[in-house]
Order: C-alpha cells, then structure tokens, then sequence
C-alpha cells in the first residue's frame, strides 16, 4: 500500500488551527499522527499539569485539584535484610544496594519529574535507623550531586517503640525488628501531618522505580482527584498477590498507564494530608499495635476511599522472586535494576 504523504496546509486550514487553539481545541491529523494546534505528535504528551488532562479519543478533563508539592519520605534501616523472612532477595545482594538503588531511582524520578510539573516543591526525608556513618554519608553525597531537597533524620526509636504493644494480634511477641518498623511509620506519618504541604510519598527501601513513576503518579492524581472529586491513595506496585483474588475493579485512564482500584497494600503508598489528618487514628494505630495483617488499617480505609495502582507497575519490591508480593508482571525489571546501579 502506498504511503500518504501529508500536503502542506492552506490558508483555511490554518485559520481553523489558529481558532481551535484560541477555543482550546486539539485536533488530530490523521495522515502523520500529528497534532497541529500543539505542534506534536500523537505520541507526544499534550496534558498540562495543574490545568489540564488530555487523551485521545477521549478528550480534555479540566483540572480543579492541582498538586503543590510532593513529599517523599524514604524508610531507611540498612542493618536489617529483610524483616519477617530469612529468603533472599531478588538479585541477591547486600540490603544498602537495595536501599542505594532505591534512592537513587527516586532522585531519577525527581529530576524527570521537574521538567513536567514545574511548579511542584519536591523534597525527601529519610527517616534512618541503625545504619553506618559510611552508609549515610554515601546517601548524603547521593542527594548533594543531585541538586535535590533533603533532610536525613534519625529513628527517634526509643519515643515511638514505648508507645508499641508488646503482644501483637496474633498473641505473639512483636520482635524488635518490627517495632523499628512501627516506630519509623509513625515518625513519617507525623512529618507528613505536621512538615508537608500537599501530597506524601511513603516508601520502603526495597522499591525500585521506573523513571516515569512520579511523573505518572502526579498525573494520574490530578486528572482521577479531579474526575471523581476526591482525594485518592496510589500505590505504585502492581503486587502479584491481587490477581490471585477474583475482585471486581473500576479501571482509570492515565498519562501512560492504566489503573485499577484496589483494596489492599503494603506500607508504600502516595496520598494527601488532607486523607492523612482525616484518618490520622487508623493510621497511627498501625503504629502501636501490630495488626494482622499489618495493613489492616489501611485496608478499612481503603473500603472508604479510592486507592488505585498501575497496569503495568511503576515499582517493584525487591522481596523474594517468589514471593507474592514481588515481582510485578510484564516489566523488564533486570534492565530497570540495572539503569539505577549507584
């Protein structure tokens, strides 16, 4: 079949371009994909964050829940490989290579980030305890050469872990390990409560992100809390365990993901302060009781707000290759590991 070539356009249609874009109008060329009234293609990106959401065929969604800032608040503790199994992880390394790579992935995100959403404050707070000042301080060169916003904070891990239950819901012991981990989600929750302007990113230093993560988070928030007039939770892992579920699911057009609601979690997860002062008791509980499951209360949240995730994963957690909650479908995580070497 013969290839049409596009024609150079004439004086009407010109005026026409002219009015859709004084109208805010897109229209598409058919013949080369292009999109004139944006002088881009279609494969090109022609949303405006914090004013406009726009997909094809579909249309435009206007914007009324811009984001202003994003926070991230990274959970460090390096001395620790895994905290409830002795497996290996995938790629079976040492935990500050995960934790390296980790950070380094969300500096990557950061800096593509920025050139999309530029009128959004990023900042990230580790929150660390129990690893070495040579480890530290590599994370903080990290962040130095990066041109980023930081603060590494210490565990304040003798003020939260006396507020931890000893007896846990299953009427055993909750070890020490896990009460460093309680402790240090409270530490965050109160930062984001009391330090952070708008959205906050909690995360796990086993989560290795593709370079689009925030970027698609970021728009996928505006346009959804903008759809459905709500605030929303998004987790950035499309964990392995919800498809062994038969749950019904509502599916949301993004930037360049999909994304299915769902009911459950782990403890890596972006949402509002607004959504963190309104169920500030269920979150904090989590904090001085272990739960069983641990996201318990997350999950009754989730029964009252929407909490989406991608299809296909933004992140992975770097857990056991077998486990249930790793390796998110149909992602070349080995090239992705491998792009995020510190």
């Amino acid at each position: 079949m013969r290839e049409i070539k596009s024609k150079k356009r004439g004086f009407i249609t010109k005026i026409f371009i002219k009015l859709c874009r004084i109208f805010g109008f897109e229209i598409v060329d058919q013949s080369d994909f292009s999109i004139p009234t944006s002088n881009k293609s279609l494969n090109e990106s022609i949303s405006i964050p914090g004013k406009s959401s726009v997909n094809f065929p579909l249309g435009k969604v206007d914007i009324t829940r811009p984001v202003k800032s994003l926070d991230i608040i990274l959970r460090t503790c390096m001395s620790v490989n895994m905290l409830t199994q002795s497996k290996k992880r995938i790629f079976d390394k040492d935990k500050e290579e995960y934790t390296f790579r980790t950070l380094k992935s969300l500096i990557k995100n950061i800096h593509h980030s920025k050139n999309i959403f530029k009128n959004i404050k990023y900042k990230i707070y580790i929150i660390d305890h129990n690893s070495t000042n040579e480890q530290l301080g590599s994370m903080r060169d990290m962040l130095k050469k990066s041109n980023t916003d930081f603060e590494i904070l210490n565990l304040k891990f003798n003020e939260f872990s006396s507020q931890i239950k000893n007896i846990n819901e299953e009427n055993k012991q909750v070890t020490l390990n896990q009460k460093s981990n309680m402790s240090n989600i409270h530490q965050s929750l109160l930062i984001s409560r009391d330090k952070c302007e708008d959205l906050t990113y909690f995360v796990e230093d086993d989560y290795i992100h593709d370079q689009i993560s925030l970027s698609e988070m970021l728009y996928a928030y505006e346009r959804i809390a903008s759809l459905t007039k709500k605030e929303l939770i998004i987790c950035p892992t499309d964990y392995p365990y919800l498809y062994t579920q038969n749950e019904d699911a509502k599916i949301f057009l993004g930037e360049k993901r999909h994304w299915r609601t769902v009911d459950q979690t782990l403890c890596t997860f972006l949402t509002s302060k607004k959504i963190v002062e309104k169920y500030w008791n269920e979150l904090i509980s989590m904090c001085k009781f272990e739960h069983y499951p641990f996201e318990k209360p997350l999950h009754k949240i989730y029964s009252k707000e929407l909490c989406i995730s991608p299809i296909p994963s933004l992140a992975l957690h770097l857990t056991n290759i077998n486990s249930v909650y790793g390796l998110s479908p149909n992602v070349d995580w080995k090239k992705i590991w491998d792009q995020n070497e510190k």
